[in-house]
C-alpha cells in the first residue's frame, strides 16, 4: 500500500449525524491535522470546513462524500492537483445584498490566497432547498429544483472549470436545532448540503462542495460553544470550500493512474457510524479500520454489528491511533 513512500489514510466524519467531534464547524480539523503530519490523508469536507477558516493542509486530499464512496468502491482514482479552476454557482433566490457579500468574499479569497476562481454564475431558477432533522436526529432535506444547479454546473464545466462551489439560499436554521450554538445535537443544514454535492459529483465527476447563504448575514455577538464558533463570526461560509476545492484531487476512472483504494493503509471513523461504504469496502480490501470511542454520533452501528468486526480496532482517542501508525 502507501502512496509516494508515505502512509495514506482516510479520516472521515460523515455529515449530519451529530458526531461529537466533527459534527459542528471544523472541530475535527485539529485531529485531522495531527494525522496529516505523519501521512497523506483523505478527508471529507465536513472534517475541515470551518466557515471563514479551513483546516486543510498540503498533505490532505479534499474529497466530497459521494466521490469518497466511489473511491472506496474502486470506481475512481484520485489525481493530486493544485490551483484548480473553480466555478461558483449562486442560487437565483439569494437576495442581491446577500449575493454582494458573497461576491466580495470570493474576490477576497482570490486576492489573499491566489485561488483561481474562473467564473461565477447565477442559476436560471430558484434551487428550492429545504432541510430538516429526522426523528432519529439525522440532518437531511430535499432540493426541489436540482436541475437548476446541474444546468449551471454544466455551463461552468464547459467553460473550463475543474471544481464547482455551490451556494444555495437556506432559511434560518436555528428553529431546527436551537442547541447547535451550544455544541449540542446535529448541524441542521449539513445533511442537505451533502445531498447537493453528492448529486453534482455523481453527474459530472468533478470535485464540488456546498456553502449555505442566509438572508441574515449579521455576525452573532453572543458567546457560543467553541465547536460551533467559526460559523458565528462570519457572514458567509464560502472561504473554506474555496480553499478546499482549490487543491481537491481530480477524479478519473483510469485504474492505472493516480491514487486508488489499493494505496490506502488505514481508515479512521467515529465509534458508532460504521455502516458506510468506506468501512464495508475497507473490510473487503483488508484495510485497517479504527473506530474512535471519543467520537460518537446519533447512529448506532458499532463493530459489534459488523460481520468482520475482527478487522476493526476500537480505540479510546484519536491520539491512540497515532501511537499505532507512527
Amino acid at each position: 500500500m502507501t502512496y509516494e513512500n508515505k502512509k495514506l489514510g482516510a479520516f472521515i466524519v460523515p455529515t449530519g449525524i451529530g458526531a461529537s467531534i466533527g459534527g459542528y464547524a471544523g472541530d475535527a480539523s485539529t485531529y485531522a491535522r495531527k494525522f496529516s503530519q505523519h501521512s497523506k490523508l483523505i478527508v471529507n469536507p465536513n472534517v475541515v470546513n470551518a466557515g471563514g477558516f479551513s483546516g486543510i493542509t498540503d498533505n490532505m486530499f479534499y474529497v466530497e462524500g459521494y466521490s469518497i464512496d466511489s473511491f472506496f468502491k474502486g470506481e475512481i482514482n484520485l489525481i493530486p492537483s493544485e490551483n484548480n479552476k473553480i466555478g461558483i454557482i449562486y442560487d437565483k433566490a439569494i437576495p442581491q445584498n446577500v449575493l454582494n457579500v458573497h461576491i466580495n468574499t470570493q474576490n477576497a479569497v482570490k486576492t489573499v490566497y491566489g485561488i483561481d476562481i474562473k467564473k461565477h454564475i447565477i442559476t436560471e431558477d430558484d434551487c428550492g432547498v429545504e432541510f430538516y432533522i429526522t426523528d432519529e436526529g439525522i440532518s437531511t432535506g430535499r432540493i426541489n429544483n436540482i436541475s437548476a444547479i446541474e444546468n449551471a454546473a454544466e455551463k461552468l464545466i464547459c467553460d473550463g472549470c475543474e471544481a464547482i462551489a455551490i451556494v444555495s439560499l437556506f432559511n434560518e436554521p436555528e428553529s431546527e436545532n436551537e442547541e447547535y450554538s451550544n455544541g449540542i445535537g446535529v448541524d441542521p443544514v449539513g445533511g442537505v448540503e451533502a445531498i447537493i454535492s453528492h448529486c453534482i459529483s455523481k453527474k459530472f465527476k468533478v470535485p464540488c462542495a456546498h456553502s449555505p447563504a442566509f438572508v441574515d448575514y449579521q455576525i452573532c455577538s453572543d458567546i457560543v460553544n467553541p465547536k460551533s464558533a467559526s460559523e458565528y463570526i462570519t457572514p458567509t461560509f464560502l472561504p473554506c470550500i474555496l480553499i478546499g476545492l482549490s487543491q481537491a484531487p481530480k477524479l478519473i476512472s483510469d485504474p492505472q493512474k493516480g491514487i486508488n483504494i489499493k494505496n490506502l493503509d488505514y481508515l479512521v471513523m467515529p465509534y458508532n457510524s460504521l455502516g458506510s461504504i468506506p468501512v464495508l469496502e475497507s473490510i473487503k480490501h483488508d484495510i485497517q479500520i479504527y473506530a474512535v470511542r471519543e467520537n460518537k454520533s446519533v447512529l448506532n452501528v458499532t463493530s459489534k454489528k459488523i460481520s468482520a468486526k475482527d478487522k476493526i480496532i476500537e480505540v479510546d482517542t484519536y491520539d491512540d491511533i497515532l501511537k499505532q501508525i507512527l
